[in-house]
């Protein structure tokens, strides 16, 4: 009885959609008669979409040079092993003298 009835709730959901999305429906959209609300709303939105350029464009230009930086230290001549040695800071042990 449950899967009968899941078939004929989707088969009336599908009927409802075919009913409503209809060629009567699809007109192009006028602007001619849109209030202020609309429009500062478009421009809202706009602005925005406009600020999520920001973030990309750090993201860019930060992948273009961590890029550029591997490639020019794989092409520099080769350094000295004492260049390539770095002190990190640990524990170490002292002896202390009683």
């Amino acid at each position: 009885m449950l899967k009968g009835g899941r078939v004929w709730v989707t088969g009336f959901m599908v009927g409802l959609i075919t009913l409503i999305a209809t060629p009567a429906f699809a007109r192009s959209i006028s602007f001619k008669d849109a209030g202020v609300v609309l429009w500062i709303f478009i421009i809202i939105g706009a602005i925005i979409v406009l600020l999520q350029l920001i973030p990309a464009i750090i993201l860019f230009f930060s992948f273009v040079g961590t890029t550029t930086g591997l490639i020019a230290k794989k092409s520099s001549p080769e350094k000295s092993a004492a260049e390539e040695k770095v002190a990190l800071p640990g524990i170490e042990l002292v002896p202390v003298k009683k």
